[in-house]
């Protein structure tokens, strides 16, 4: 009626008939699935209040909804509503995040018990150091049964769900830089990542006891790594991205030793290796913790999950193709024995320092990135694909690994980082590229990556208009052309 359209006008929404329809939907869903007399009540105090808070944001119509789709899930949770109902503050941040982020209600409807971070604005907009989630995490699988696999999973699904909401609310209200969202992301799965590894090295040595490795054929320490490729490996991971991954090992073909049961070496690490996937990508009520994509392993999808190290290195130099060489540049040890970190890395740099012909090379980088924008770039007129554009990111990307894997033989220090803006940085100091060039690659990947996040955090796809950066893209497309040669679409 005119009196309660007033009203709305006046809370500050432009479209009362909106408000009315979803009002009602909402209403709906109340009256047709059960709800406690105490949920509704509480529900019914609480609505006045969600309305008035919304009617302030900047597009109270959509943040109405998006706050609706999460009353509707605690809806017979009457402790999440009494949460939102007697702490103000708590009630303000929802809205301010559901006001500037589609992704982060998403995400907190998926994970209701998220709610009560925001309860205190100093963690919530503040997340930890590398050194501190170290210290949460163990202090959280302490309070847990040892023997007690599937609750441990649970913990380390919700720590690394509290951590990523925390950094998604400082990225969102830009309470910390671009570089430093993408650190705290990739600290976050390395420090799952040791977790889950010490998780299911502890299960399996209590089953089969310690398998024998090289060099020293001797009960080992690990024998086992994870090495990161892609948006792990190069320090860019994203708010929804999967975690690409490669298992070695350096068992022998003994018998483990000490164990109710025994196996060879070999069939340990094997284990080892599917129970590290599984503890990442089971699903339960709490969720998932990282979809992992194991097809950069030697041989893809029908190779070992888990790699000999000496195999992998004779792959590496005799068989992989230069895509995997490519992707060998952002690749970096994270979790499990740090002598096979260190072997792996001997490995990285005997390969990536091998002599290319440039020609030959510059060629099979082209018709890569040519086949990659085929298949993937999905625009219509007038739209620039930040990822996949001519001038886009992953054309940096790619002009970056060929520079490096044409000059590292000449310059090894170009095999000190896996980022790209570090990589950039080093080739400038290498003299392979100018300062010109190095300014505006650096300068266009990191607009590019920050943008790309926050519409993420927006859920909307990584494109924009076209005009809107015009004379970056030309600037990457001409350094293309400078050290490509022609082929970028």
């Amino acid at each position: 009626d005119p009196e309660r359209r007033e009203l709305l006008l006046e809370a500050g929404y432009e479209d009362p008939d909106t408000v009315f329809r979803r009002l009602a939907e909402f209403q709906e869903v109340l009256s047709s699935r059960p709800v406690s007399s105490e949920g509704r009540n509480r529900i019914n105090r609480l609505m006045p209040r969600l309305i008035e808070k919304i009617g302030g944001a900047e597009q109270p119509e959509t943040v109405l909804e998006r706050v609706l789709n999460l009353v509707r899930t605690i809806r017979r949770r009457t402790s999440y509503v009494s949460l939102l109902l007697e702490h103000p503050d708590a009630l303000n941040h929802l809205v301010r995040l559901a006001d500037t982020s589609a992704w982060i209600l998403t995400f907190l409807t998926r994970h209701p018990v998220l709610l009560d971070e925001l309860l205190d604005p100093r963690t919530l907009y503040r997340p930890p150091e590398r050194s501190d989630l170290e210290t949460e995490i163990r202090e959280r699988l302490s309070a847990i049964d040892p023997d007690d696999l599937e609750q441990q999973m649970d913990v380390l699904r919700i720590f690394r769900q509290i951590n990523t909401l925390r950094v998604a609310a400082a990225d969102i209200t830009d309470a910390i830089p671009l570089m430093r969202v993408s650190d705290h992301l990739s600290d976050i799965a390395e420090t799952v990542l040791n977790e889950v590894v010490e998780l299911a090295w502890r299960h399996l040595v209590a089953t089969y006891g310690t398998p024998v490795c090289y060099p020293d054929t001797t009960p080992c320490e690990r024998g086992f790594v994870v090495i990161a490729y892609g948006k792990l490996g190069g320090l860019e991971l994203g708010y929804s991205s999967d975690l690409d991954l490669v298992f070695l090992h350096s068992g022998t073909g003994d018998d483990t030793e000490g164990g109710r049961r025994t196996i060879d070496s070999g069939s340990f690490f094997a284990r080892l290796g599917q129970r590290v996937v599984h503890i990442l990508t089971a699903h339960t009520s709490t969720g998932t913790l990282y979809e992992a994509d194991m097809r950069l392993r030697p041989s893809g999808s029908s190779g070992m999950l888990v790699c000999p190290v000496d195999a992998f290195r004779t792959y590496q130099m005799e068989e992989a193709w230069t895509w995997e060489k490519q992707a060998l540049v952002r690749a970096r040890p994270l979790a499990g024995d740090q002598r096979l970190m260190e072997r792996f890395q001997e490995i990285r740099r005997e390969v990536l320092g091998q002599h290319r012909e440039p020609a030959l090379l510059r060629e099979e980088i082209r018709k890569m990135r040519n086949r990659m924008r085929k298949e993937l770039l999905r625009t219509g007129p007038g739209v620039f694909d930040l990822k996949q554009g001519a001038g886009g990111m992953v054309d940096i990307e790619f002009l970056v690994q060929y520079l490096v894997l044409r000059y590292a033989r000449r310059h090894p220090d170009l095999l000190t980082w896996t980022d790209n803006v570090r990589l950039i940085g080093t080739l400038l100091d290498a003299g392979v590229i100018d300062e010109t060039a190095a300014y505006f690659l650096r300068k266009a990947y990191l607009i590019y990556r920050s943008v790309g996040h926050k519409l993420s955090l927006r859920e909307r796809p990584a494109q924009v208009d076209e005009e809107r950066f015009r004379h970056l893209k030309q600037v990457v497309v001409e350094n293309w052309k400078r050290y490509m040669g022609s082929g970028t679409g």
